[in-house]
């Protein structure tokens, strides 16, 4: 029996997909990098898949509740989808050890640097690891990929999908046993 195995782009949000003004989570204060958008659809035509995986400990600090996060996630996907784009999913945290709100005062593996969020992907998708890649703006993004084993790449600034297309695996999809 084979499964088809397809390699995956994680994005951090925050610095990555939308300029990161602090604890974003207003739809009309979400800014889309330059390019973003057209790099997750670069991602979906390359047949890989495209997570989020992102911090949101201003749930925890008491800045905003889950439901802003999902609605913003919900916004987001509904704007991919006008230029026939995707996510596959978005997984955020929500949990910081020093929170202000103590349901969420916890260090939770979920958290970046951990790998939690990726790891829980790769249980729940068919992703070939070894072709995958994480495009973060800090070094827990690459320290949470690292202790995952894919590659991390840090993004800086300029056109996002200028930045990914040179990174995206050439090959579609492969079989694995």
């Amino acid at each position: 029996m084979y499964e088809i195995k397809k390699p995956a782009v994680f994005f951090d949000r925050d610095g990555v997909l939308n300029e990161d003004s602090g604890y974003v989570f207003e739809i009309a204060k979400l800014k889309w990098i330059d390019g973003a958008r057209e790099a997750v659809k670069a991602v979906n035509d390359a047949g890989c898949f495209a997570f989020v995986v992102t911090n949101q400990s201003g749930v925890a600090r008491g800045l905003y509740e889950e439901a802003h996060i999902e609605a913003l996630h919900q916004h987001m996907a509904d704007e991919l989808a006008r230029i026939g784009a995707h996510v596959d999913a978005f997984e955020y945290c929500p949990f910081h050890p020093d929170a202000s709100i103590e349901r969420y005062r916890r260090t939770s593996y979920r958290r970046k640097p951990a790998p939690g969020m990726i790891n829980d992907l790769l249980k729940r998708f068919p992703v070939d690891v070894s072709r995958s890649i994480l495009i973060g703006d800090k070094s827990t993004d690459l320290e949470a990929a690292r202790a995952a084993g894919i590659k991390g790449y840090l993004y800086a600034s300029g056109h996002l999908a200028d930045f990914v297309m040179p990174l995206l695996p050439h090959n579609k999809t492969r079989p694995t046993e």
